[in-house]
């Protein structure tokens, strides 16, 4: 049974490398390219932190949404971009536990976009200050709607 499930596993590994390579036509116009070893080192440390934030992800969509969105950035380069790639992973999995999956992964991928580019002027640390700003203020909103839902008109305050 376990080979069969790491043979799907590693299936799936190379499938995922293969799609992430692909972008490579996208992003080259920006002078952005992963190599092979890249992407291997950016799927580990995707995986470390999936794990270090006790989730389950089985597609890279979210991966490669950061790929074509943040490749467009002038603030990322050839230098910085598997680094950035990763710190990006850290801040989405930290936000997705910190708003408990309230928020849709494409919607905050472009949040993320928009304060990188246009609060923190490209700065990865400022944007995961600004968002967990941004979480603690969601996570307010949704205790204050959550606390209205069982509010009853009716409902003896002197009691």
């Amino acid at each position: 049974m376990s080979r069969i499930f790491n043979s799907l596993y590693v299936s799936m590994q190379e499938e995922h490398l293969t799609e992430i390579l692909d972008l490579n036509e996208k992003t080259q116009e920006y002078g952005l390219v992963l190599t092979l070893k890249d992407v291997q080192c950016m799927i580990a440390a995707r995986s470390q932190v999936l794990y270090g934030y006790g989730r389950v992800e089985l597609g890279i969509e979210v991966t490669k949404e950061f790929i074509e969105e943040f490749s467009k950035s002038s603030f990322i380069q050839q230098e910085n971009y598997v680094d950035a790639l990763n710190e990006l992973h850290e801040i989405f999995y930290y936000l997705k536990n910190e708003t408990e999956d309230k928020i849709g992964d494409m919607k905050l991928v472009h949040k993320m976009k928009e304060v990188f580019e246009n609060d923190c002027e490209g700065s990865l640390d400022l944007l995961k200050s600004r968002l967990e700003e941004y979480a603690e203020e969601f996570r307010r909103q949704l205790m204050k709607e959550s606390f209205l839902e069982g509010e009853d008109e009716n409902w003896d305050l002197k009691i």
